[in-house]
């Protein structure tokens, strides 16, 4: 008997038409069953688009789904299983460890032998293995006897392996957009054999709105909501209307303002914003307490001060990244509502501390060089020659010792030759960049 032959596809992706489908959650009678009732990733997964294109003519990469939760990465992968060839067996990081994957990859390479089939082996929450654990991937990857597919909601960049990534495609997943959430609330409420249709519901535009945010990008929590709420209020055999008031009294959520994707959210923070850059605390500590009494995660609002005290005061007050640092760890200790107490404090001291974008707009303006002349050649007296062919080739010739040479080393170039007369850093009293070149470098936001 073949390992794991008992776990099938059905075991991580429930048959939808079983006659007990009414007993699974709302958010996996809904999963979608093809590309059709996918939403929210048209940019990789549109038709025509050489993902979904490889998909259905079976010739799937070894891939690594990276996302949010709730944005579709289980979903794929059931997809795929459903169009591959392979053998699918489904694989969880958090439930086996490395000897039950040991003894599954040894099949998998047998199967091969034998029948010349491959696996398709969904790894869910890929990052739970170490970086030594990854490693016994790569031997049945690199041989074709496994179609690695992993799911993961941590950057793949930090939490998998650099050969793993270099033998598979990286597909990133977006949280989902107000009209994608949209589209999967209402076809919740519509569908008489999966979702909701039978109760008979309808929801107001401020319910909608506010499930909306509830699901914050997460199509999965969004129809866990809606699941309770209209099992809280539907009228057996009735149609039901169920409002703004019907939803924060069963999730405890209060109405906001904006979300995640709404434009009161991003309008708020953006008065946020510019207060303090205008050096208005009053301004500043108003919008803090619209968005704090709007129920907006305080760790958001930290956040987006630490960028602040980087992009908009940098070095005219080195202080300030370090206060915002601080406001953020103490509202990750602390949290509400004391840690408004925490924010106050930061808001008003970034408010009131002086400006200067200089070390943000040098960092665009260098970025925008490096993007436009491609890789120069790093000058061959900064380099390190660490063999001595590196040597031989004049690797670190004639480099000036900043301890030994103060005055040579500050002489000695530093950038590319193509570049040599570009300054980056222009503080205050330094000339500014013209108004056409920083409209050039200058940030959308």
């Amino acid at each position: 008997m073949e390992l794991f032959e008992s776990q099938s596809q059905e075991d991580l992706f429930p048959v939808q038409d079983s006659s007990d489908i009414r007993d699974a959650p709302l958010a996996e009678r809904m999963r979608p069953l093809d590309f059709d009732e996918f939403v929210g990733q048209e940019d990789v997964l549109a038709e025509g688009q050489p993902l979904r294109v490889a998909i259905e003519h079976d010739r799937v990469p070894s891939l690594i789904l990276w996302g949010p939760p709730g944005t579709g990465k289980t979903t794929l992968a059931s997809l795929i299983a459903k169009k591959t060839q392979a053998t699918f067996v489904p694989f969880s990081a958090v439930l086996s460890g490395v000897p039950e994957l040991r003894g599954l990859l040894k099949t998998a390479q047998q199967r091969r032998k034998v029948s010349g089939q491959r696996t398709l082996l969904f790894v869910d929450e890929i990052h739970r293995f170490n970086k030594a654990q990854q490693d016994a991937f790569l031997p049945y990857v690199e041989r074709g006897d496994i179609i690695l597919i992993g799911a993961t909601t941590q950057n793949p960049s930090f939490e998998v392996i650099a050969p793993l990534l270099s033998r598979s495609m990286v597909v990133v997943l977006q949280s989902l957009n107000e009209e994608a959430l949209r589209h999967i609330l209402n076809r919740a409420l519509s569908d008489t054999k999966r979702g909701l249709g039978f109760s008979r519901v309808t929801l107001t535009p401020d319910a909608q709105r506010l499930l909306l945010g509830y699901g914050n990008g997460d199509a999965r929590s969004m129809l866990t909501g809606l699941e309770f709420v209209v099992g809280q209020y539907a009228k057996p055999g009735k149609p039901t209307t169920i409002d703004q008031l019907h939803v924060e009294q069963a999730l405890k959520q209060k109405a906001l303002r904006y979300d995640r994707d709404g434009e009161e959210h991003y309008n708020l923070i953006s008065a946020f914003i510019k207060s303090m850059r205008d050096t208005d605390p009053d301004g500043a500590l108003y919008w803090l307490a619209r968005m704090l009494e709007g129920g907006e995660d305080p760790k958001f609002i930290a956040r987006r001060m630490m960028i602040f005290a980087s992009e908009d005061i940098g070095m005219a007050d080195p202080q300030g990244l370090l206060i915002a640092s601080a406001v953020f760890h103490a509202v990750e200790v602390i949290g509400l509502p004391e840690a408004q107490i925490n924010l106050a404090h930061g808001v008003t001291y970034l408010a009131t501390a002086p400006k200067s974008n200089a070390s943000y707009m040098g960092l665009l303006a260098a970025r925008k060089d490096a993007k436009e002349k491609g890789n120069l050649p790093v000058p061959l007296h900064l380099r390190n020659a660490l063999t001595p062919l590196m040597k031989d080739l004049d690797y670190g010739k004639n480099y000036r010792y900043a301890h030994d040479d103060p005055k040579g080393a500050k002489a000695q170039r530093h950038l590319p030759k193509e570049l040599e007369d570009r300054q980056y850093y222009k503080p205050k009293n330094s000339s500014s960049p013209s108004a056409d070149d920083e409209e050039d470098i200058t940030a959308p936001w």
